[in-house]
């Protein structure tokens, strides 16, 4: 080697000389290098293609041209020895000398100013960045046969022509196997790991790019030589990040000026810094620190330009987070800081990203337990109100320990999960002492598996008894209900009725009141027990039966055993009441045989839970089994789209239920659809609007806003026939049975009926309170004001005036027999209002009812339609929907502009921003009365969705639904506040705000 005999300085000015000289010289003067340095060869190869201000373009092999102008160059290389140090001086590059040959480039040049930089031609620029493509592909390529443990057949694929990465695909297996040799088997299966798509493509050169730049192996056995050509190539390509846009960096996000000098954020040199130890407990508001740095391992100084994203999860919930980025102290600069509240327990997910790219370490996994028991989430876990259980035999029942943000707590080895809780029993009865506890067995054991806690309780002897469960001292939510204990001859008696296909079930009782009339005489009554409902009739003459009351037999139904007030020794008290009409107080010797029967016959009914999704599923369990001979084969049907109404009736005239069970194929005449579900669902779609529609006639609203309610209009266009209703019968259950099948067969009812309509449908009795959903006008202008105000002047009877539109009296309807005698007063206006309710709502399209549900109790039976209030109905014809709180923040009024208020609804809109879409629909079923909005979403609702101030503190939230306004009262904090939201829209979606 000559190179001993070279000292490094004059090496590095004859190196400038050659490439000053010309493009023409450029292969002799790869041969020198190659001889007189220790600079790989293919490096020297890339260093070709590089030229600072005057050549860029890529250089073959080729024997040159003698030189004309030898004297010429000759000068000019002299004037180039002066002025080499001064051109590197100038674009920011400084070369100094090295005790050692391993120095690599972070030894050689440090940034300068970027103004001082000289300008470029535009052909030049053009060059240039052709030039620093040519050279990012190849160190590329070099990158990636160093990861695989081909280095040494770099410069056989370049002489292939193999210049990058792309490249490769394209060898051929015999090219291969003579160029690579004994290392074939190393290179077919480094190819075999290249990706298949682009894009995955694409991301692997982004990968090798950033090792080619942050690893410095390559660098460290550089000599002299190697940093000659290094400089001049940096030197370049800082000339070409002065002056053109970022031409190598990885999605074009950082120039080639900030790659070379390292001062650029490098996600993978960030750090997180988590402020606690795992597992931590919910109930906190978690913060943890994110450093950020520099390629170079300097602070970074993070801003908002820099799009750092951090999502939090667990599993689908996404966890709201706050983000402060630096701060006024320096020294923080270069960090953010971030908190995130835990109130669920399970494995969060942190991710910590700048832009695309995950920081060091991310994403993070962190679990969090739940905390200890709360007794105001802690659930005792019951069938229904009454408990029944057999004397003699332990009846087990469940608690579930619940922590205060309602996660199912966990306990380990060491814990005492049966610790704290308190269980009271007492028997109640005319000879009993209340307060006396009953001597009966009581065990508390702990379910692991189920993470349940068990109460065991077995009674001596039969009676009726009140238990209230507590845990340190606070009841427990449905911890205070009534346990019915039969013997066991009584017992297997009450069994086989509920179990018989035909119960004939009826006991003797005495009547002390109804309708809020107490009678001087008890009245003997007969109470008739059914699988459907519990009648109480009274026999004229001994042999003359006349119904008094009805009792729909759901849960919504209440037995109440007080005895404070039972003067009647030897007889047990008890009352029911449904909630929609006055209770009824009775006496009789079988109370606790009536109330068992009830409560089985009502737990048979809704398959052991009141849940409404629990409900749900035995629903369309039940159906599923109703229909189980029917098969749901496809069945063709034609229809006419400018006819849809009256062709469907026509194409389903003969249809059996067999028929109605199969998996209609719609087919629009002159259309060419085929049917693979869409144009089913599209059908279903417009006939609900055909017969459900306001506009249409069959179904008509009490208001003219977009927002009304439907209800069966009695009087209907005279083209329009009873028997459109049972058709709508039909198609409503059809899409409840459609629904039951599951998956794409599922299918919404696309209406928005009066809940009084919904109310018959299952068969309550309706009242006055539904005007204010189903009739709002009346409901403001007439009934408000009768309740509110003294009738005694009014001259109010029980009658009803029917007008036309033109104001003329058409016919006076008396609501109750002799109405048109019967004053009203104060103490009867109430039934006034409920007479009225019932002729307007119920009485006046008395034909049309009974005919829709001819036609949809032949698909779904009505006692499986009777388990579900008419709140949750709506929610299982029509489904929750589509919401969307961006909407709802859209298009809403916020009454109220105090300091207090605007606390409370930024908590309104955190807490709805976690709501799921069920939660969603009872709030609008709160606010609103009804569970489905306007096709225009939030923007048509008529008024405004309103949210006001109430003049309360820590009070459950109100709502007035003739105004879709929703009370907030002010909270002592934001936990306190969700948990009365959630109550008051879960449990109070059956009452009625009264202003």
């Amino acid at each position: 080697m000559q190179s001993s005999s070279v000292s490094p300085r004059e090496r590095i000015v004859e190196s400038h000389r050659s490439r000053v000289v010309g493009r023409r010289r450029s292969f002799n003067h790869h041969e020198n290098l190659n001889r007189e340095s220790s600079l790989p060869a293919e490096l020297v190869n890339q260093a070709d293609s590089i030229k600072v201000g005057r050549v860029g373009q890529k250089s073959r092999s080729k024997p040159t041209m003698p030189d004309k102008n030898r004297g010429c160059r000759d000068a000019q290389r002299d004037r180039d020895k002066d002025l080499f140090p001064d051109e590197i001086s100038s674009i920011g590059m400084t070369l100094r000398p090295s005790g050692s040959a391993s120095s690599g480039i972070s030894s050689l040049a440090s940034c300068g100013e970027v103004d001082a930089l000289p300008e470029l031609p535009a052909q030049d620029e053009e060059r240039l960045q052709r030039a620093a493509r040519l050279l990012q592909q190849r160190l590329v390529l070099r990158q990636w046969l160093t990861d695989h443990g081909l280095h040494s057949h770099y410069q056989k694929l370049l002489q292939m022509e193999v210049m990058s990465l792309e490249d490769v695909y394209w060898v051929e297996d015999n090219a291969a196997r003579a160029a690579i040799g004994k290392d074939l088997q190393r290179w077919t299966q480094a190819r075999q790991t290249l990706p298949t798509s682009k894009e995955d493509l694409e991301n692997l050169k982004a990968d090798l790019w950033s090792a080619v730049v942050k690893n410095s192996q390559h660098q460290d056995a550089w000599t002299w030589g190697g940093m000659l050509v290094v400089s001049v190539s940096v030197a370049g390509l800082v000339t070409l990040a002065a002056m053109t846009q970022p031409a190598l960096a990885p999605e074009a996000k950082h120039s080639l000026l900030q790659y070379v000098t390292g001062k650029y954020l490098l996600p993978s040199n960030c750090r997180v810094h988590f402020g606690w130890d795992e597992p931590k407990l919910v109930g906190e508001t978690m913060t943890f620190t994110v450093k950020f740095y520099q390629r170079n391992g300097q602070p970074y100084p993070i801003c908002d330009k820099d799009n750092l994203i951090v999502e939090v999860t667990e599993g689908t919930r996404r966890i709201a987070t706050l983000i402060e980025l630096g701060g006024t102290d320096p020294l923080a600069a270069n960090t953010a800081v971030v908190k995130f509240t835990v109130r669920h327990a399970g494995q969060y997910r942190i991710a910590v990203l700048i832009g695309s790219c995950h920081v060091h370490g991310s994403p993070f996994l962190k679990n969090f337990l739940p905390g200890s028991p709360d007794p105001n989430k802690t659930v005792f876990v019951r069938q229904s109100s009454t408990v029944v259980c057999t004397a003699g035999i332990a009846h087990s029942m469940t608690i579930e320990p619940r922590d205060e943000y309602d996660n199912l707590c966990v306990f380990g080895p060491e814990d005492k999960p049966t610790e704290g809780y308190q269980v009271n029993i007492t028997q109640i009865g005319n000879a009993v002492d209340k307060s006396t506890v009953t001597n009966c067995n009581i065990q508390l054991d702990y379910d692991s598996p189920n993470q349940r806690v068990r109460l065991r309780v077995t009674f001596p002897k039969g009676g009726c008894y009140h238990a209230t469960v507590s845990l340190a001292g606070l009841q427990l939510h449905n911890g205070d209900f009534d346990i019915i204990v039969l013997e066991s001859d009584v017992a297997r008696m009450v069994h086989n009725n509920v179990a018989s296909k035909d119960p004939d079930i009826c006991y003797a009782a005495k009547l002390l009141g109804m309708q809020g009339e107490k009678f001087s005489k008890p009245k003997k009554v007969v109470c008739f027990i059914s699988p459907k409902q519990l009648t109480i009739k009274e026999y004229l003459l001994k042999i003359i039966p006349k119904r008094l009351v009805t009792f729909r037999l759901c849960p919504s139904t209440k037995f109440h055993f007080d005895c404070s007030n039972n003067q009647y020794d030897g007889y047990d008290f008890f009352s029911i009441d449904d909630g929609c009409q006055p209770p009824v107080e009775l006496i009789s010797l079988y109370r606790d045989i009536i109330a068992a029967t009830f409560t089985l016959f009502l737990l048979k009914n809704i398959g052991g839970s009141e849940t409404f999704a629990d409900k749900q599923d035995f629903f369309y369990h039940e159906v599923r089994k109703h229909h189980q001979k029917h098969y749901h084969e496809k069945l063709s049907m034609k229809v006419q789209r400018d006819k849809l109404l009256e062709s469907s009736m026509k194409a389903t005239k003969g249809f059996s239920v067999t028929d109605w069970c199969r998996n209609f194929e719609i087919t629009f005449q002159g259309e060419q659809g085929v049917d693979w579900g869409g144009v089913r669902r599209e059908w279903f779609e417009l006939i609900c609007a055909a017969l459900f529609d306001s506009g249409n006639g069959l179904f008509a609203s009490f208001g003219e806003s977009q927002q009304a309610l439907v209800h069966p209009n009695n009087k209907r266009p005279s083209h329009l026939k009873l028997k459109h209703y049972e058709f709508a019968g039909r198609i409503v259950g059809k899409c409840l049975y459609e629904s039951a099948l599951g998956g794409s067969y599922r299918q919404l009812v696309r209406a928005r009926f009066t809940r009084s309509f919904l109310a018959q449908i299952i068969g309550l009795r309706v009242h006055y309170k539904y005007f204010e959903q189903d009739d709002p006008d009346l409901y403001l202008s007439k009934i408000k004001y009768i309740v509110e105000n003294d009738v005694e002047e009014m001259d109010l009877y029980f009658v009803e005036e029917e007008y036309d539109k033109d104001g003329q009296l058409l016919k006076v309807a008396e609501l109750i027999p002799g109405g048109s005698k019967v004053r009203v007063t104060n103490d009867t206006k109430l039934r006034y209002l409920d007479a009225l309710a019932q002729h307007r709502l119920a009485t006046s399209v008395r034909n049309e009812v009974e005919y829709f549900l001819r036609g949809l109790n032949e698909l779904i039976p009505d006692n499986l339609l009777g388990i579900f209030d008419e709140n949750e109905l709506e929610l299982l014809l029509c489904g929750t929907g589509e919401y969307s709180v961006a909407d709802l923040r859209a298009h809403h009024i916020a009454n109220g502009s105090s300091p207090e208020f605007l606390r409370v609804l930024a908590w309104f809109w955190t807490a709805v921003s976690n709501f799921t879409q069920e939660e969603m629909a009872r709030l609008l079923q709160f606010t609103t009365g009804c569970s489905q909005l306007p096709p225009g979403g939030f923007q048509q609702l008529s008024p405004r969705f309103q949210i006001t101030a109430a003049p309360t503190f820590a009070n459950l939230p109100t709502a007035h639904t003739c105004f879709n306004q929703l009370c907030l009262p002010d909270y002592e904090c934001y936990d306190h506040f969700e948990r009365a939201l959630l109550l008051a829209i879960s449990e109070g979606t059956e009452g009625f705000g009264m202003i």
